[in-house]
């Protein structure tokens, strides 16, 4: 379980406050979209989470635990990944290298191979590729959610994973997502505005200007999102 408590964020020496005292439990084996208009505070949140960002007060508690003060290494062991909306590059590693490290050290070439082409990947012409500049937005997007598949986290945090992924690609990701959701039994939190990666949600987060505006089941919530952000009401 993830509980949020009171999370405030600011920035520009405290005059600008981007997350607005922030209250929100997931649960576990929860399949979450935060999604809300552009600005409002969404990846801020997710990078918090991760402890990429620190936020000005309140507390982050994971599984019982305050993991406020943690770095984000701690975090990774206690059992939280993050997918940036921009991929990190490597030099002088390579795809099955990655995917190696991610699976904590044990992982043959079959399972490598397996984890490449389910995120719609040729196995055998990217495992030795170098995760660098050779490799386009798309494909390191793609390998970084094979190494999340690789770690089996209890919480697997995915910023705007759509960015860059072609419609094919698209349709090869939902069904990823479904696959973590079903399988690895961990919790998800996607921050996206897609309204098939919505559709797939146990729950949605409205946030805007870096409030929680709803909270709730899918089917309760998404009728509103349609409308569109000029006459949703959460936006407003």
């Amino acid at each position: 379980m993830l509980e949020l408590k009171n999370i405030s964020f600011l920035v520009d020496n405290d005059s600008k406050e981007i997350i607005k005292n922030i209250n929100l439990t997931i649960n576990d084996g929860k399949f979450i979209v935060i999604t809300g208009p552009n600005g409002g505070g969404k990846s801020t949140l997710a990078k918090i989470i991760m402890g990429i960002e620190k936020p000005t007060s309140g507390q982050i508690i994971f599984d019982g635990k305050d993991i406020t003060d943690m770095s984000v290494t701690d975090r990774a062991k206690e059992g939280i990944s993050f997918a940036f909306q921009q991929p990190v590059r490597f030099k002088g590693i390579d795809v099955r290298d990655i995917l190696t490290i991610a699976a904590g050290g044990k992982l043959t070439d079959e399972e490598a191979k397996k984890l490449l082409e389910e995120v719609g990947l040729t196995p055998d012409e990217y495992i030795d590729r170098s995760v660098d500049a050779s490799l386009s937005g798309g494909e390191l997007k793609r390998i970084e959610i094979a190494t999340l598949l690789a770690r089996k986290t209890k919480l697997s945090i995915f910023d705007e994973p759509e960015a860059g992924i072609d419609l094919w690609s698209f349709k090869n990701l939902i069904e990823v997502f479904e696959k973590i959701h079903s399988e690895i039994n961990g919790s998800i939190i996607i921050i996206s505005h897609q309204e098939r990666i919505l559709n797939i949600a146990d729950e949605l987060v409205v946030i805007a200007n870096g409030e929680i505006k709803a909270y709730g089941p899918k089917d309760e919530i998404l009728p509103e999102l349609l409308k569109g952000s000029e006459n949703c009401k959460y936006y407003q």
